[in-house]
């Protein structure tokens, strides 16, 4: 069994509170009750539209929206059920995520990026989980990598590193770092093919330096700030192989895919929601606006109808294929130890598509919404500037293409580029 974690710091002992290894998961002593993550997103689109403005001011999460996501319980989707969460499929997740992202793109994409975050529960043992998660408000939180250097030491390891775009690291009450696993000279490990081998470090929050850095076009509400560690003690348990499937710990489907998947599909369905929220502003507007020096109402405008339709078009089906290819994976892996690598490549496929088609339309709709898209006072040019933003993240990038393309033609492919 695995202490809770005892940081130390150089020298300097850092005094954190942390669960215990008997209290339970929130919810863990009975397998939670069914629950509708979606209808319960849905619910909270007004009042995160509401905030959607201080978010972006603050850079950060408002009290009372963060409040009304911990109780609605939704940083939690993807925790297994035996520890209190939802185990959600990833199309329900992507649903979810979809509504949220229709009041707020930065709500959205911290509340996935916490919930990728949230599959090492499946990864670590039961003890740690607790320590890590055992808060129903628990919420983690990790930047791009392999940053760090992670080397092995008497009970545990030495961490140091800095890792940019930690999204959600201001309400998050641990931090993870991904390093480079080297052995106790500092040599690298490799794995047989003589890749690097990478690991995870989880620690808290308060034992980081957070270097506020986010100053940005879009997505500002994230508070996707810079952190770092040096020489940080961290007890055996709080590192491992995060994209290692650890059936005899969580044996559910969910668990043979990778957080990257669910990375993925839910920042693309970020961007699905920003477009259908745009795509209803625009419906909204065009009833009501005539454009300076029109003879007719935007409404009876023939271009604006004929360019909604096609709009609709592009988003429907943009969706209805990401929703297809992680449906099929679903299905294929219930009775496989991984995600088959043809329904990785799908998937791949899919949630790329999905974030620049949305993109596509969400620039039509601030294009038809004339001169009054420009002003903050309208969510045309917030949402305009979200879903581009979401576009040159890891999972937006048009080489994507390639890799599928490849897998498709029969050429080798590292598996983590599907």
């Amino acid at each position: 069994m695995n202490a809770p974690l005892d940081l130390k710091r150089r020298a300097e002992v850092v005094e954190l509170p942390f669960a215990s290894p008997g209290t339970p998961l929130a919810a863990a002593s009975a397998a939670p009750a069914p629950r509708d993550p979606v209808a319960l997103a849905r619910a909270l689109v007004p009042l995160i539209e509401a905030h959607a403005p201080r978010i972006e001011q603050e850079r950060a999460i408002t009290p009372e929206v963060l409040d009304a996501l911990h109780a609605a319980g939704l940083f939690r989707c993807l925790i297994p059920r035996d520890q209190g969460g939802d185990e959600l499929d990833p199309a329900t997740h992507v649903r979810m995520i979809e509504q949220l992202a229709r009041g707020d793109g930065s709500v959205a994409w911290c509340v996935n990026q916490a919930s990728g975050c949230s599959m090492s529960a499946a990864s670590v043992s039961p003890e740690v989980a607790r320590a890590v998660w055992g808060d129903p408000r628990a919420a983690l939180a990790w930047g791009f990598g392999p940053a760090g250097r992670v080397r092995p030491v008497e009970g545990g390891w030495l961490v140091s590193g800095t890792w940019q775009f930690a999204s959600g690291s201001r309400h998050a009450n641990f931090l993870g770092g991904h390093c480079q696993l080297l052995d106790a000279d500092g040599t690298p490990r490799r794995g047989p093919d003589g890749a690097p081998l990478e690991r995870t470090a989880l620690f808290p929050r308060a034992a980081a330096e957070i270097r506020d850095v986010w100053q940005v076009m879009g997505l500002r509400g994230t508070g996707s700030d810079t952190y770092a560690v040096t020489d940080l003690f961290v007890p055996e348990g709080y590192v491992y192989d995060r994209e290692a499937v650890r059936t005899e710990l969580a044996p559910g489907p969910l668990y043979r895919f990778t957080s990257t998947h669910l990375y993925a599909a839910g920042f693309a369905g970020v961007a699905l929601g920003l477009a259908r929220a745009s795509l209803d502003a625009l419906v909204a507007l065009a009833r009501k606006k005539t454009p300076s020096q029109a003879a007719r109402s935007l409404r009876d405008s023939p271009v604006l109808q004929g360019t909604l339709a096609q709009a609709e078009a592009r988003l429907r089906g943009a969706r209805a294929g990401l929703l297809e290819a992680l449906r099929e994976a679903w299905e294929a892996t219930l009775d496989a130890d991984a995600v088959p690598m043809d329904h990785r490549a799908a998937i791949r496929m899919a949630t790329t598509w999905a974030i620049h088609e949305a993109a596509a339309v969400v620039s039509v709709c601030w294009r038809e919404a004339g001169a009054t898209a420009i002003f903050e006072s309208n969510p045309f040019e917030r949402r305009f500037r979200d879903v581009n933003a979401v576009t040159q993240q890891l999972q937006g990038r048009l080489a994507h293409f390639e890799s599928v393309g490849q897998h498709m033609l029969g050429l080798a492919v590292p598996a983590r580029a599907l």
